[in-house]
């Protein structure tokens, strides 16, 4: 004779929750932890209730679909909130910095940006030659190099590095 396996299903519940919580730190998009929320709450709280296997599976839907497109709109709105911050290349974009190496030409200087990364740098077009020690702006990013000019606030000029 067969044991009663709708005994252990509280079992199977947990295992969903658990593969759900996995897919959920790999997709990290707010739809697996819904899935896993509802089958903690809808069929695993039923069937320590005592409900039948069918209305632990239906109330697992339930309150997944419930979450999915209640909570998880929300979770997603503030998580995407507010201006993507800018990275490699689109980071030095107005970055200040301070000339550490003389312009000859407007070309072949070097600064030290903020971010403590030192670069080749020219003068953009039409801007004075900055001494050394002065504060300067990039303008622009060519390759390995960065085309700044100088600091337009009084203020930014008398600080020290």
């Amino acid at each position: 004779m067969l044991p009663d396996l709708t005994q252990y299903l509280w079992i199977a519940w947990l295992v969903f929750a658990g593969i759900f919580i996995i897919i959920e730190l790999l997709t990290l998009e707010f739809t697996f932890l819904m899935l896993a929320a509802g089958s903690v709450i809808g069929g695993l709280g039923v069937n320590l209730l005592g409900g039948p296997w069918w209305l632990q599976i239906a109330a697992a839907a339930a309150i997944s679909g419930l979450l999915l497109f209640t909570i998880r709109p929300l979770l997603l709105r503030l998580l995407h909130r507010g201006e993507p911050a800018r990275t490699n290349v689109d980071a030095l974009y107005g970055m200040g910095g301070r000339v550490v190496a003389a312009f000859v030409d407007g070309e072949g200087g070097s600064v030290r940006l903020d971010n403590g990364e030192t670069w080749t740098a020219r003068l953009a077009p039409g801007a004075d030659s900055p001494g050394v020690g002065i504060r300067v702006t990039v303008d622009r990013v060519l390759g390995a190099t960065v085309e700044v000019s100088p600091a337009t606030t009084p203020s930014a000029e008398g600080s020290t590095p």
